[in-house]
């Protein structure tokens, strides 16, 4: 019997392992209660190109709570403006194995309006 983030894991997997054959750039998410995290790694998977968080300085300061669906909206938009300014348009979006609703939804809504594909 899996516990729950065993099977987050296994779900993980199977994303990623799609998005290896792919042979593209991905947006990797991660969540916690207290805050969420993207990065966008190489295609490779050796090299972290941009990364954004809700710990990061000029983030706290607009936020009181870097664990709800605002502080997703401030990353995903970070995230892909840092993307940008790397040369990264286009990327596979890999949830990490969570569901694709509330916070990782915003995320990759408010990345999507910044000019990042996927």
């Amino acid at each position: 019997m899996l516990n729950k983030n065993e099977s987050r894991q296994r779900r993980a997997r199977k994303t990623r392992a799609r998005i290896a054959e792919q042979k593209t750039n991905r947006l990797t998410i991660h969540r916690t209660n207290l805050h969420i995290y993207a990065q966008v790694v190489s295609d490779c998977g050796c090299k972290i190109l941009a990364s954004a968080s809700s710990l990061e300085a000029e983030v706290r300061k607009e936020l009181a709570n870097g664990g709800n669906a605002k502080a997703a909206v401030v990353v995903g938009k970070r995230i892909a403006e840092k993307a940008k300014s790397a040369g990264v348009t286009a990327v596979a979006f890999d949830r990490s194995g969570y569901k694709y609703h509330g916070r990782v939804k915003a995320l990759a809504d408010a990345a999507r309006e910044h000019g990042l594909k996927f």
